[in-house]
């Protein structure tokens, strides 16, 4: 995929927005904004996360193993979103366990929060200069399983 970004992008118009479909994990869209990519769309972050699986700044997080079973943690430490504030990765897991629909509401909200900060972040570095430097540290990072 990323090849073929890099063969097409040279022949795309400089002034229009360049749009990627269906793609995806942090580490894609990290690498498609570095080949010119304006534009996303992806189901991947609410898809995701109805299935209990939760991108963090550490990497993705599958509340579905036992190990969170009495993890009072947040789910990512360093979100600023309301279900990281709110509530602990063993509760959420409960959730799931108890198939409360609520789980579902959580985890959602926490990705797609986790994405528009992403997104942000993106901007803001692109804007800085330093968009090569923030991909060599986040973008295989982002997409690892934790």
């Amino acid at each position: 995929m990323y090849r073929v970004i890099s063969l097409v992008e040279p022949y795309m118009p400089a002034d229009k927005p360049r749009y990627l479909m269906g793609v995806g994990t942090p580490g894609n869209i990290i690498e498609g904004v570095l080949r010119g990519v304006d534009l996303f769309d992806c189901v991947m972050p609410s898809r995701n996360a109805r299935h209990g699986h939760l991108f963090t700044s550490k990497g993705i997080l599958n509340l579905n193993n036992a190990r969170y079973e009495r993890d009072e943690a947040p789910v990512d430490e360093d979100c600023g979103c309301p279900v990281c504030a709110r509530h602990s990765r063993a509760y959420i897991r409960h959730l799931f366990k108890a198939q409360e629909m609520l789980a579902l509401r959580l985890c959602v909200t926490h990705n797609l929060f986790f994405y528009n900060r992403l997104m942000a972040d993106i901007r803001s570095e692109l804007e800085s200069g330093n968009l090569e430097r923030f991909a060599l540290e986040f973008a295989a990072k982002f997409d690892r399983r934790v």
